[in-house]
């Protein structure tokens, strides 16, 4: 997974690796702008090389297909999330805390220009291309694998048959993030980061309550 960089980041790099991630990022941004423009199908791999002016070669050196290209920008949050989770510390939280305030740091550390409005492009893409939805649920549980893996190699989490118990706190993580995704997406009004970020706050928030919470009947009392 490559690591996410800040647009400050990029300008302390050599200059190899600076033109490598500008001809990413142009890949990422052309091909969400033509993927809306035209639909996800009706836009071929060569047109998309083309109108960045790289070989296939090239593109594949970066991605693995039109549906991890149009995903990179949540990928991106994600891969800044398991590079949180090497270095948090407990600091007495709980394994559901820890994962929320990591993924909340990487949500910070989503400092290029535009990352906002190529989330919604992308979100919006995968939201009617079933490629991408499934693209999507591969890298979730890679993810998820990833996570966990980093979790049991840094931390004690409780005694044997007892494992169960971080994958839940993950999948809640994933689920919660979902949500506020979704609620984001959905608004009328400017798409921020800060604003996507006061959507997973809010979620969070409410995840106590929705394990506690008690379904009566309709028209009961």
């Amino acid at each position: 997974m490559p690591r996410a960089t800040s647009d400050t980041a990029i300008d302390h790099l050599p200059l190899r690796e600076r033109k490598k991630l500008r001809t990413r990022q142009a890949l990422i941004d052309t091909a969400l702008e033509m993927f809306t423009e035209r639909g996800f199908d009706g836009t071929t791999l060569d047109e998309l090389c083309d109108a960045v002016e790289v070989s296939k070669r090239t593109f594949f050196r970066t991605f693995t297909s039109k549906e991890d290209v149009a995903s990179a920008p949540t990928q991106d949050l994600w891969t800044a999330f398991l590079d949180e989770l090497e270095t948090c510390e407990p600091d007495g939280r709980t394994v559901l805390v820890m994962l929320q305030d990591a993924l909340l740091a990487a949500l910070d550390r989503m400092t290029a220009d535009g990352w906002a409005r190529r989330t919604l492009l992308s979100r919006r893409l995968a939201a009617h291309t079933p490629s991408m939805d499934a693209h999507g649920l591969h890298f979730c549980d890679r993810t998820s694998r990833a996570a966990l893996a980093v979790l049991h190699r840094r931390f004690e989490l409780g005694g044997a048959g007892e494992e169960v118990r971080p994958r839940l706190a993950l999948d809640l993580l994933v689920a919660a993030f979902r949500a506020a995704l979704d609620a984001w997406i959905a608004r009328p009004v400017a798409h921020t980061r800060q604003g996507l970020a006061a959507d997973v706050r809010s979620v969070f928030a409410a995840v106590p309550g929705s394990l506690t919470l008690v379904a009566t009947p309709r028209g009961a009392g």
